[in-house]
């Protein structure tokens, strides 16, 4: 098995969105905001190679919405999808599997391609997968939630006939390498990928822990939909993943790819940063 970190490019988010309860001037010393209130944020997926599978875990934005869409988000980096698989000898046609950890957009946005007047997947070749309880959940979603969930990112992954479905049970085999675990604080049953490579455990973190700076159990999102439910998630992961060394892969985070824990006197906080290829 190989893993490969791929980049496709930054964007930015209200600090305030992303901190939660925490105060400004705690939270922008971690990651500074900018003079409209926004941080970098990084759209970071992981590539799997194993056998003859070539998995894809989320997607980044796409590029398929229009200029008054993306000026929301003030896309920056040299990075896309296609540059960061090529720079490992592959292309988007390479692609087996492609897991979709939930169907928000900055999640799955480059699952589907425009071409003239029709909506493809951009994965000819993969099957796509998500979980029944979580694909209801986008299609049908609340006021609160829907904005992030875009109709022409999701819906013609079903109408092509690549998709399928993960058992939504707990810690499920998906691969002979990968399970699922679920968690429901972000938004309804988000899979977090959990891999297993040369002996070491790696938790793709999703929105879970959107980067190391959200490790302290306080740091919830206000994007999250039941911020209490995320709290006593983390508290749990956290507690596993220290006692059984994880390491963690984070999609967001602008500077750090991956950590391991420690246990210190303000509680749970990394201990080593490295890059997946390191790890």
């Amino acid at each position: 098995m190989k893993l490969y970190s791929i980049n496709t490019g930054n964007f930015k988010l209200d600090g305030g969105a992303m901190f939660g309860v925490v105060p400004k001037s705690i939270w922008n010393k971690l990651n500074p905001a900018d003079e409209n209130n926004l941080c970098n944020w990084a759209m970071r997926c992981l590539l799997i190679e194993d056998g003859d599978k070539l998995i894809l875990i989320d997607n980044g934005i796409g590029d398929k919405q229009d200029a008054k869409f993306f000026s929301h988000y003030y896309l920056n980096g040299d990075d896309t999808l296609d540059k960061s698989l090529a720079k490992h000898g592959f292309s988007k046609d390479d692609i087996t599997d492609v897991i979709l950890t939930h169907l928000h957009f900055d999640h799955c946005g480059g699952s589907i391609t425009r071409q003239g007047d029709k909506l493809i997947p951009a994965f000819k070749n993969a099957t796509y997968w998500s979980n029944e309880r979580h694909w209801k959940w986008a299609t049908e979603p609340n006021d609160r939630e829907k904005a992030s969930f875009l109709k022409e990112n999701i819906l013609p992954i079903q109408e092509s006939g690549q998709l399928k479905f993960v058992s939504t049970e707990d810690r499920t085999q998906l691969f002979n390498n990968i399970n699922v675990r679920y968690v429901n604080g972000h938004t309804d049953a988000m899979m977090l990928p959990q891999i297993n490579y040369n002996g070491k455990t790696i938790v793709f973190m999703a929105d879970l822990l959107p980067a190391a700076a959200h490790i302290p159990i306080p740091y919830v999102m206000a994007y999250d939909m039941f911020p209490l439910t995320t709290l006593n998630e983390k508290k749990s992961f956290l507690k596993e993943a220290v006692e059984n060394d994880y390491v963690l892969f984070f999609e967001h985070d602008p500077k750090n790819e991956c950590c391991n824990l420690q246990m210190t006197e303000k509680g749970i906080r990394p201990k080593d940063f490295f890059t997946i290829a390191e790890a």
